[in-house]
């Protein structure tokens, strides 16, 4: 029996998969357990719609992204702190902070999609990556002074 998977299952398959399962198993476990609906040509033609929808949603999405990211690198951040000798600052810069930052200046960044490749401990310009969407990653400069 041919059946439309509406969730990932294991070993069978993800999300929107159209698998050949047995009559026995689709009735008594995936039909069931709500993880699957019979395939016909009008549950087909409701699965391609919805993809179609969330593809055009995701297009709009990684647009939205493309222009938050072409605002934030022509922006320039600026954290003053407290520096002993040599340039060492007292602490590091987190991912937190950077956040904050943004929000500050209208951005909506959470902290876990700032990636700071390289530990920020002294004085000096760093490049930043802001992770916006999977495909769009803004680099940004923050200068610690």
């Amino acid at each position: 029996m041919k059946v439309i998977l509406l969730q990932d299952v294991k070993k069978q398959g993800k999300k929107d998969d159209i698998i050949e399962v047995s009559d026995g198993y689709a009735t008594n476990f995936l039909f069931k357990n709500k993880l699957a609906v019979p395939y016909t040509k009008t549950s087909n033609k409701i699965l391609k719609n919805e993809i179609d929808t969330r593809n055009k949603e995701e297009k709009e999405l990684i647009r939205e992204c493309e222009e938050i990211k072409k605002k934030l690198e022509k922006e320039k951040f600026s954290f003053k702190v407290n520096s002993g000798k040599d340039g060492k600052i007292f602490g590091t810069i987190s991912n937190k902070q950077i956040s904050e930052e943004l929000n500050k200046k209208g951005y909506k960044v959470d902290k876990k999609k700032v990636d700071i490749p390289v530990k920020i401990d002294s004085l000096g310009t760093y490049n930043i990556n802001i992770n916006l969407h999977k495909k769009v990653v803004a680099k940004i400069r923050i200068e610690i002074c």
